[in-house]
C-alpha cells in the first residue's frame, strides 16, 4: 500500500501544479475551454485515487484506478494539445516536467491496475 500513498501524493502535487496553469491560462491567455478541460481531467486524478483508498471491494478499488489512468491519460493529450496550439511552450522547463509527471502517473496507475486485476484474477480461482 506504500505506493498507492505515493501515488496518493504525486497526484495531489501534479493536480496543484495543474490548478496553477489553468489559472495561468485563464488570466494570462485568455484561453478558457482547453484549460477548463484540463483542469477536470488533471484534477480528477488524485480524486479518483483518493476514493479508490476507500473502495469497498478490491474490484472497486480498481475500478477507480483504472478510471484515474484514463484521466491521466487525458490530461497528457489536453496538455499536448495546449502546446501544439501555441498556449504553452513544449520546450518550457515546467511544461516538460507535467508531461513527465503525467507519464509518470500514467505508468504508475496502470501497473496498480494490471497488479490488482491480476490479484483479483488469482483469488478468483483459488
Amino acid at each position: 500500500m506504500a505506493q498507492d500513498n505515493n501515488v496518493l501524493n504525486k497526484s495531489f502535487e501534479f493536480s496543484i501544479r495543474i490548478v496553477k496553469l489553468y489559472q495561468h491560462l485563464s488570466k494570462e491567455q485568455k484561453e478558457y475551454v482547453l484549460s477548463k478541460q484540463l483542469l477536470r481531467s488533471g484534477t480528477s486524478i488524485g480524486a479518483n485515487i483518493n476514493e479508490a483508498q476507500a473502495g469497498q471491494s478490491k474490484a472497486d478499488f480498481a475500478s477507480k484506478m483504472s478510471i484515474a489512468s484514463k484521466e491521466a491519460r487525458e490530461t497528457k493529450y489536453w496538455l499536448e494539445l495546449l502546446c501544439a496550439t501555441g498556449y504553452i511552450d513544449k520546450l518550457e522547463p515546467h511544461v516538460m516536467s507535467l508531461l513527465e509527471q503525467s507519464d509518470e502517473l500514467i505508468k504508475i496507475l496502470t501497473t496498480i491496475v494490471k497488479n490488482t486485476q491480476q490479484n483479483l484474477k488469482a483469488n478468483s480461482k483459488a
